[in-house]
């Protein structure tokens, strides 16, 4: 079996607030809306799905309190981009830095507190 792509899934209580902070935020592109509680969001070649949903996602504490992630995008440019979401008064939770497995990331929350890796390649 042959595996074409892998597509991630995150909850969200506010499905428009949602779709705001990825594309006007984060400069992302809404592929496709079912109904009002499904939405594909566009990141370069990839997608990834937003489910609205009625209570926040469990995991975020968990993810938070442990230095793990909901999404690892990667891409290129990572200080440019880190520059664009200051000024569209986005925090960051980890500003740009280099990693010992040789990558440059920062780390923001989402609308609804997931945590999110930007990285690039060294």
């Amino acid at each position: 079996m042959a595996i074409s792509g892998v597509v991630t899934q995150l909850r969200t209580t506010d499905m428009a607030s949602s779709i705001r902070f990825y594309t006007e935020k984060r400069g992302l592109a809404v592929e496709f809306n079912y109904q009002d509680f499904y939405t594909g969001v566009r990141a370069g070649s990839q997608i990834f799905h937003l489910k609205l949903v009625d209570e926040k996602d469990p995991s975020i504490s968990f993810i938070e309190d442990g230095g793990h992630f909901h999404l690892y995008l990667e891409t290129k440019g990572v200080e440019d981009f880190a520059a664009q979401l200051k000024a569209k008064n986005v925090p960051l939770v980890k500003d740009v830095h280099e990693t010992p497995w040789r990558t440059r990331e920062i780390v923001i929350h989402d609308d609804q507190g997931h945590t999110l890796y930007l990285g690039e390649p060294l």
